[in-house]
């Protein structure tokens, strides 16, 4: 149990049935507001612009999140010196982590959260590194996170379970709580591990996305607190009122709404008050609720298909370089693509 006047633990408030919202993306959001490149999609910006990063922090605190990860998506050493190149020479990962972990704690001290470690897939699998020298990128981080005291340890977006497999059991040698996630389809991941044996691996080892709404969030989240789901956040794209919608979804079951819901109502109430009667009409949850979902592009697909091209580790084309890709890699690349689809 914590001490008096300490905040429970993650496991602690899952025990206790509470339901446990983390944060969004914050590489993609950052992006898009100037201080991240896309591409490498590295998180120097901890180090050079902690305001930023603290400001989104502060975005999904208010908006109902209790769970800060750190802003440590792509920063290992092998992908600051693989893509970021000054990054890795001016910064050093280590700086990027540490200012990562200090940021998400002032920010997780500001209201009743807990701040979660975070590592990802890396350059050195893909370029065929021994399972030592992966696992070494990974204790690097996992250093850094013990030394700054983080409350637990998120391993996220692997498209190889094999990697994600290994980066677990790094994590879990801190005797702090693991969580994984991986980036695949129903085809699996990209050796074409299918999605069932995925998740019996990780049991064993213990720039225009198509957003969805904030609406389909208030039924996501619904389904998966049906499901017996108790910890709900999201990844990349996923912005402060999408972890806004989970909160006022679930208000009832938590007792509470967020502070970022105070000028905001569920299922756009706050339309009410709005001067066209057509758009007062839309005051309910049963509008959205039906609402057919597009992007508002002519023609745009509703579902979409991963351009995997068949290549998975150890191919050429998935060889890690730290230079951008040449005209003739392109054309290599294409060819290849059209003999895929033919």
């Amino acid at each position: 149990m914590a001490p008096p006047g300490a905040k429970k633990g993650l496991l602690e408030r899952l025990d206790a049935g509470e339901v446990v919202i983390g944060d969004g993306g914050f590489v993609f959001a950052l992006e898009k507001r100037g201080y991240v490149k896309a591409g490498p999609w590295t998180p120097e910006a901890a180090v050079e612009h902690p305001e930023a990063v603290r400001q989104l922090h502060r975005e999904f605190l208010r908006a109902g999140a209790n769970v800060m990860q750190t802003f440590t998506f792509y920063a290992s050493d092998d992908k600051l010196e693989n893509r970021g190149n000054y990054v890795a020479a001016k910064i050093t990962g280590q700086k990027v982590n540490e200012a990562a972990c200090d940021i998400a704690r002032e920010v997780a001290n500001e209201g009743d959260a807990l701040v979660a470690g975070g590592v990802s897939q890396t350059p050195s699998y893909l370029s065929c590194k021994s399972e030592s020298d992966v696992k070494a990128i990974f204790k690097k981080q996992l250093d850094v996170f013990i030394k700054k005291n983080v409350d637990f340890l998120i391993a996220e977006y692997f498209e190889h379970v094999e990697e994600a497999v290994w980066a677990v059991e790094v994590l879990k040698g801190s005797g702090k709580p693991v969580a994984a996630t991986l980036c695949i389809g129903p085809e699996g991941d990209l050796n074409g591990v299918p999605p069932g044996e995925c998740a019996v691996r990780l049991a064993k080892a213990a720039l225009e996305p198509r957003i969805v709404t904030r609406w389909d969030i208030h039924k996501y989240a619904r389904d998966a607190y049906n499901l017996g789901v108790r910890y709900i956040g999201g990844c990349c794209g996923f912005e402060p009122y999408h972890t806004r919608a989970i909160a006022e979804e679930l208000a009832t079951e938590r007792g509470f709404l967020p502070e970022g819901s105070e000028k905001h109502g569920s299922w756009g109430s706050g339309l009410d008050m709005h001067t066209k009667p057509w758009v007062r009409a839309r005051a309910r949850r049963e509008y959205w609720e039906k609402l057919p979902p597009a992007s508002g592009r002519p023609y745009c697909p509703s579902m979409s298909k991963p351009d995997a091209w068949g290549v998975t580790k150890g191919d050429a084309d998935l060889m890690q370089q730290k230079d951008a890709t040449t005209e003739m890699q392109l054309k290599n690349l294409f060819s290849k693509q059209s003999l895929q689809s033919n």
